[in-house]
């Protein structure tokens, strides 16, 4: 099931990304269509980027390192672990935005009914509106400013070159605001430990040695990653 999704991707983020960029292709078929497959190609390293810019991924993985850190582990989960975790979660939350990607771009494409150009304006809309509708009025006001473009009536109007980056500030400072919260009760929990060292007189145990089983058997109690899954895709419904 995932397979058209990535596909989709691949074949509309480069060439959206390259009209961005301010690349043109004709849209009349005089470029030869050898050429506009080199170009292709040439432009799926650009998809890595993409992937991370325009997706769920980046509030989703900054969060998942946050837990981390706040468990005291910070090599724990391995980095390859949570990535592919971020990854799968990024495709069940774009899922929507990846079947109207499929739908309005890339099948119209695959039956000729579109040029590549068309194709790209149309598969990026579903993009488009979904960065908009999680982007802060504060972060396009200051990539439009670092642009120097005037600010746009709406986002969905914005110019990918403003819009992306807006949104990037966005998710970070939901990754970072799900951080803080996360960090809480592991705080307590440290101090709580702490407290009680002190006042039996173990002034020379780490706290981390103790907090640390403690903090892991809270979060598995709690089932905190089903909840912490649950929070992330919520976020995005």
């Amino acid at each position: 099931m995932l397979r058209p999704r990535v596909i989709a991707l691949a074949i509309l983020f480069a060439p959206g990304l390259a009209c961005a960029a301010g690349s043109e292709i004709q849209s009349s078929g005089a470029l030869a269509p050898y050429v506009r497959l080199l170009i292709g190609l040439s432009l799926l390293s650009l998809i890595p980027a993409a992937l991370v810019a325009m997706t769920s991924f980046t509030r989703i993985i900054v969060t998942l390192s946050f837990l981390r850190h706040a468990l005291g582990m910070p090599e724990t989960p391995p980095n390859v672990v949570l990535i592919t975790l971020a990854l799968f979660m990024t495709f069940f939350t774009m899922a929507p935005i990846l079947d109207r990607v499929h739908r309005e771009g890339l099948a119209p494409f695959m039956e000729g009914k579109l040029d590549m150009q068309q194709a790209a304006e149309q598969g990026l809309g579903p993009l488009k509106d979904f960065m908009a509708a999680h982007v802060r009025d504060e972060d396009l006001l200051a990539t439009s400013e670092l642009a120097r473009l005037p600010l746009a009536e709406t986002a969905e109007t914005t110019p990918l070159r403003v819009l992306v980056p807006a949104f990037m500030l966005s998710e970070l400072r939901a990754a970072f605001t799900a951080g803080f919260i996360i960090f809480l009760p592991f705080l307590l929990l440290d101090l709580i430990v702490a407290a009680i060292l002190m006042a039996l007189g173990m002034m020379m145990v780490p706290p981390a040695s103790i907090s640390l089983p403690l903090k892991i058997m809270l979060f598995v109690l709690i089932d905190g990653w089903a909840l912490l899954m649950r929070a992330i895709a919520g976020a995005y419904a």
